[in-house]
């Protein structure tokens, strides 16, 4: 399963690590890893803070890596 690369782009471009992104939105970083990996589904909540933290609209950050992921596995 492949990583939202975009969150992860844009959270290193900030300087932030994962721990200081769990920390910001209160939860684990066991938490937070599950969710840039896919492995986790993100509440449009924990979507709009992550927004919030990097500067841009949760859209901006997940709606094409969401959308040309579904895609692909419709394919299969």
């Amino acid at each position: 399963m492949a990583k939202f690369e975009k969150l992860v782009r844009l959270r290193n471009e900030k300087g932030l690590t994962q721990d200081d992104m769990s920390n910001m939105l209160g939860i684990s970083k066991t938490f937070y890893c599950q969710v840039e990996n896919r492995q986790r589904r993100l509440s449009y909540k924990f979507a709009f803070l992550i927004g919030k933290i990097l500067g841009c609209k949760p859209d901006e950050i997940f709606y094409d890596e969401v959308m040309k992921y579904n895609g692909e596995n419709n394919l299969k």
